[in-house]
C-alpha cells in the first residue's frame, strides 16, 4: 500500500497534469467556436455548453492540485506559498507562474459565471486573459521539477495542444483583422465570441 505522502504526491501531479489538459481543450473549443471552425458539423449551443463545462473542471482539478500540494509533507509548502508568488522556498519562479495562472484561471471562470452582469466590453477583455492564462500554465507544467516534461508522450500532448491554439488565434486575429464576423448576427450566443 502505498504512504500517504506517495499518495498526495501522485494526486498533486495528476491533478496538475489535468488540469492543464483540460485547460487547452477549453481554449481550444473557446477558439473553435469563435472563429465557427465546426461551422455545420457541431451544434454551436454544444460547443459553447462543453467550453465552459471544460473551463470549470479545469479549476477544480487546479483546486484539488493546490489543496494536495499544501496537504504533502514532504516539502513544507503553505497557504500562503500557493496563493501568493515568491514566498516560499520550493522553486519560488516555477511556483509563481503557476499562481498567476490560477489567478487569471479564476478571473475568467469567475467573470464568465457573471457575464449576464457584466458589459460585453469588461467580459471580453477579461476573456482575452485566457491567452497569457494558457502561456503561464504551460511554462509552470513545463518547470515544475516533479514534471513529466521528459516523458514522450507529455511533450508531444504539449507541443501539439500549443500549435493547435497557435494556429487557432492567427485565424482568430486575421479574422478580427479584416472585420470578418465570427458568427452570426441571428445567434443570441453571438456576443459570447466576437
Amino acid at each position: 500500500m502505498l504512504a500517504s505522502s506517495q499518495v498526495l504526491y501522485y494526486t498533486e501531479r495528476s491533478a496538475g497534469i489535468v488540469a492543464w489538459i483540460l485547460l487547452g481543450a477549453s481554449v481550444l473549443w473557446g477558439l473553435a467556436l469563435s472563429t465557427k471552425s465546426f461551422r455545420g458539423k457541431v451544434k454551436p449551443n454544444w460547443m459553447l455548453d462543453l467550453h465552459r463545462f471544460l473551463g470549470g473542471l479545469s479549476l477544480i482539478f487546479v483546486a484539488v492540485h493546490v489543496v494536495s500540494i499544501v496537504a504533502d509533507s514532504y516539502v513544507t509548502v503553505t497557504p500562503v506559498n500557493v496563493l501568493v508568488p515568491f514566498t516560499g522556498t520550493y522553486h519560488p519562479s516555477m511556483v509563481a507562474w503557476g499562481i498567476v495562472g490560477m489567478y487569471l484561471l479564476l478571473a475568467v471562470e469567475l467573470t464568465s459565471l457573471a457575464r449576464k452582469k457584466l458589459s460585453k466590453k469588461v467580459w471580453r477583455a477579461t476573456h482575452f486573459l485566457s491567452f497569457p492564462l494558457f502561456v503561464t500554465t504551460t511554462v509552470h507544467a513545463l518547470t515544475a521539477p516533479a514534471t513529466d516534461r521528459h516523458v514522450a508522450i507529455w511533450k508531444v500532448a504539449v507541443i501539439a495542444t500549443c500549435i493547435a491554439v497557435t494556429v487557432f488565434t492567427f485565424v482568430r486575429v486575421q479574422r478580427a483583422a479584416r472585420n470578418e464576423p465570427t458568427t452570426s448576427r441571428a445567434d443570441p450566443r453571438s456576443r459570447l465570441s466576437t
